[in-house]
């Protein structure tokens, strides 16, 4: 029995596939994945990327529409780009955040001598602003792990979380 998923590819995208791999290019950029799953078959034809699969199996089922979502993720990502608006939180201590290189540094987090480092992932622009920070990029995955490593570099522990409640967290997705 089996499914059949089928993702438009919009006017403006070129999508090539090459034994597994989909290559999704558009106005701001390319985006390369792996997508060889056991048992599921991609194809692009008549201007749609079409997931197939014969199997009638949960799991495989359940990957198809996991790549189905990954293909228009890419596509969306070539045509509009993503952005992630993160808000500075604090009530004493003022954090202070600069970007050095591939990494966005966080001093004065509650006090703290030391400061604390979120990593972030190639393919990310940061924009600092004031108790502000918005990521953009065109890779969903990449700029929401990057919005995950900087959350989590604020995260506080050995505190009661509704008392501390300074950080830097994750407004808005676009």
């Amino acid at each position: 029995m089996g499914i059949t998923r089928q993702v438009e590819i919009p006017p403006g995208v070129d999508v090539k596939l090459e034994g597994g791999v989909i290559t999704v290019s558009g106005p701001k950029g390319t985006l390369v994945r792996d997508m060889r799953f056991p048992q599921i078959d991609l194809k692009v034809e008549g201007g749609e990327v079409v997931v197939s699969t014969a199997s009638d199996k949960k799991r495989i089922l359940a990957m198809s529409g996991t790549l189905e979502a990954h293909v228009k993720n890419m596509i969306r990502g070539v045509v509009d780009g993503y952005e992630y608006h993160m808000k500075v939180v604090y009530s004493h201590f003022p954090i202070q955040i600069k970007q050095q290189g591939n990494r966005l540094e966080i001093n004065n987090f509650l006090g703290e001598k030391q400061p604390r480092v979120a990593k972030i992932i190639e393919g990310v622009t940061v924009k600092l602003g004031n108790d502000e920070v918005t990521l953009t990029g065109i890779d969903k995955e990449k700029v929401g792990n990057t919005a995950a490593n900087i959350e989590h570099a604020t995260r506080i522990t050995k505190r009661d979380p509704r008392v501390f409640q300074d950080g830097i967290y994750i407004t808005e997705r676009a």
